[in-house]
């Protein structure tokens, strides 16, 4: 039987362990294991994790273990990736699929029923590939996609105009990428839309817009040049999409998800409704024209690194 407070981790890495290390804080899993081919890694992160339980609010196994463990997993979250790492995110999608390669046998092999969250980069092509690979029925798999990067521009925001990051409405759209869409006609502070304030809010009055996203884009390299990793963003990214999950109480959040509604067809995020099944609903926002414009473009350049791997998603 599923048990939806059992979570599994594909990659014991920086991403994987910080995305257990949110889930152990938030106290969203009773249960947590870790799945990497570097055994001796994924055991000392779950020991390490374990020690951590000491420090939290509700009592949690952590350990390292193998496909059975998923067979009554609630959430899979793959974070598992190749050595490559390049800060345009689809140039990493042969390495990705390689390692995607290895994991669906056995995966599909492992009798998991859940719901799988995707991580690893180019999410939104990768998410698309186990998508048509494992033929998991629509809405169980879906990719973090925009989450993360419509945090990063909340956090500009903020840090130009003094507002609170959590006063800070909407959404980045499209490719977690290069081509992602900064959808500025749909952002608010307070409730009022940025438009207004721009015409009549001093500090607003100085926003440069192009300027603005174009430091959201480039965050996460920015981010990886410094330190070598991202880590606590998407960790708590994860952790608040396995959280609306669990929650099954409608929550809207922009993930990666087949965009005219097929399980094989092109993945990229959108505002989603998210439950016990992972996207309930998808939601079709008002673009500006432009806006729209860019996120047809940013489909269009993931459907042109799709057929690269196309006929490799193919394999029964």
């Amino acid at each position: 039987m599923r048990n939806d407070r059992k979570i599994s981790i594909i990659g014991a890495g920086h991403v994987g362990s910080h995305v257990g290390s949110a889930l152990l804080a938030q106290g969203l899993c009773d249960q947590l294991v870790y799945l990497d081919t570097n055994r001796p890694m994924a055991s000392a992160q779950a020991d390490d994790l374990q020690d951590m339980v000491s420090f939290t609010s509700r009592q949690a196994r952590v350990w390292a273990g193998d496909y059975s463990d998923l067979e009554d997993a609630g959430i899979l979250v793959v974070c598992a990736s190749g050595p490559i790492c390049k800060e345009d995110r689809l140039e990493e999608l042969e390495e990705s699929v390689r390692v995607m390669d290895e994991i669906i046998p056995p995966l599909k092999a492992s009798g998991f029923s859940g719901v799988v969250l995707v991580i690893t980069n180019p999410v939104d092509l990768v998410a698309r590939y186990l998508a048509v690979r494992l033929g998991l029925p629509w809405g169980r798999l879906l990719g973090s996609g925009t989450n993360l990067d419509t945090a990063r521009q909340v956090r500009e925001l903020s840090r130009r105009t003094g507002v609170a990051q959590g006063s800070i409405r909407g959404m980045v759209l499209g490719e977690h990428g290069e081509s992602q869409v900064s959808c500025w006609s749909q952002v608010s502070a307070g409730g009022v839309p940025i438009a207004r304030l721009m015409e009549r809010d001093p500090v607003w009055k100085e926003l440069d817009l192009a300027q603005m996203e174009d430091a959201a884009r480039a965050a996460g390299w920015g981010i990886l040049c410094g330190k070598g990793s991202t880590e606590f963003g998407i960790g708590n990214s994860a952790a608040q999409i396995i959280q609306a999950i669990q929650g099954g109480e409608g929550r809207i959040l922009p993930v990666s998800v087949p965009v005219d509604g097929k399980a094989g067809g092109v993945f990229a995020s959108l505002p989603c409704v998210l439950g016990k099944n992972g996207v309930e609903r998808v939601l079709t926002p008002a673009l500006s024209p432009e806006e729209q414009e860019r996120f047809d473009r940013s489909l269009a350049r993931m459907e042109e690194y799709w057929q690269t791997v196309k006929e490799r998603s193919e394999q029964p």
